[in-house]
């Protein structure tokens, strides 16, 4: 099969094709599935070629699907739900966390190689949920919900927590990392049973100057990390970049990065953790690109110094933001493609060096993912 690029939307999922080679791609719209229906999360299962995606029903809530055969027919699985308290719903009894409900999925991930069926799954409202018959059936990991560290988490974007980055150490997968926006960095290395928070270092400049260094309320808008090099991390937050080169255990931040530090998107090169892109806003209430020119940035060098790569890119009142999904590179390292709010969509054969226009016109893009 072709190498994929899958393209979730405001208005459905939007899968291009590549007829090209490696070395001369020529990408082509090849499918459209769910349109008019909002796509929060995509995942290809390298395991066995399984895709999944989330749908947003809004009133009707949230829907979880999967194929088995490339993308050609689809079914419905049970979407994570959170348990009720015994004695919910009866009069005089139940508390705050009686109503909570699924509001929205916000990454998926497969588990390792040799966890055949395991899935992640980080939702709105600061839930992880664990399946282990590939999406049939979830539940909640309550060692996290119930952690003591769970009760200083509040909404980022959202006005509740959401985990938005799910990342399972390809040498040991019992080993993962999670982002909480806002949450901080949360880390288990027994496959859930436990969790320790691993923020040190990062600052939230939000808060007051006596809470700023609290590794329990930082808001990482993206996490990531490299796949050859496991101990190596990026992270996208709130107040800049950090990365980290011990396994989360420590985070340094990273003062310059050519218009701005500010953005939601990160991706790091598969093989060299020295590399990473990130595409860069005005921050807080503007969130658009600085001086209407979108840029993306990448490093070589570990965050010493970036380059500014614009060839390609709207350079002229543009106003395209780039969600924390939204950005994604290909297993060899080479490719990257990223979309907006405006529903812009970019490919770049050789690291973002240029950058070639898929589209114009798609609804306003919310993940993008490479496959095959």
């Amino acid at each position: 099969m072709n190498p994929r690029l899958f393209v979730g939307t405001r208005k459905g999922l939007f899968t291009f094709e590549n007829q090209g080679s490696q070395d001369s791609p020529r990408w082509a719209l090849a499918k459209k599935d769910f349109l008019s229906v909002p796509i929060t999360s995509v995942l290809h299962d390298p395991r066995d070629g399984s895709l999944y995606a989330a749908l947003d029903h809004g009133h009707f809530g949230n829907k979880l699907h999967a194929s088995r055969d490339g993308g050609e027919t689809w079914e419905e699985l049970a979407a994570p739900e959170y348990p009720k308290k015994e004695g919910a719903g009866q009069e005089g009894e139940g508390d705050e966390d009686d109503a909570i409900a699924l509001r929205g999925i916000w990454a998926l991930e497969a588990g390792g190689p040799n966890e055949e069926g395991l899935l992640w799954c980080g939702t709105l409202p600061g839930g992880l949920f664990r399946s282990e018959d590939k999406g049939r059936s979830w539940r909640l990991v309550e060692s996290l919900w119930n952690s003591d560290s769970r009760k200083k988490w509040f909404g980022g974007g959202a006005d509740v927590p959401a985990i938005h980055s799910v990342c399972v150490d390809p040498v040991d997968s019992r080993r993962v990392t999670i982002g909480v926006s806002c949450g901080g960095v949360q880390v288990t290395e027994d496959g859930g049973e436990t969790w320790r928070t691993s923020s040190k270092g990062m600052l939230a400049e939000f808060m007051p100057p006596d809470r700023q260094g609290d590794e329990d309320i930082q808001d990482p808008h993206c996490i990531v990390q490299c796949r050859d090099q496991p101990a190596n991390f990026w992270c996208q937050h709130h107040n800049g970049i950090w990365r980290s080169t011990n396994g989360g255990k420590t985070w340094d931040r990273i003062e310059e990065a050519g218009p701005s530090t500010f953005g939601f998107a990160v991706a790091v090169h598969p093989e060299d953790p020295d590399t990473a892109w990130f595409v860069p806003a005005t921050k807080d209430e503007a969130r658009f690109p600085v001086d209407g020119k979108v840029v993306v940035t990448r490093t070589r060098d570990g965050g010493k110094t970036f380059d500014v790569l614009r060839e390609g890119l709207p350079q002229d009142e543009a106003y395209d933001l780039t969600f924390r999904h939204a950005l994604d590179i290909d297993s060899s390292g080479r490719h990257l493609a990223f979309g907006s709010t405006t529903g812009n969509l970019w490919f770049s054969p050789d690291q973002g060096d240029q950058w070639i226009t898929l589209s114009h016109h798609l609804p306003p893009i919310y993940v993008v993912r490479f496959a095959g």
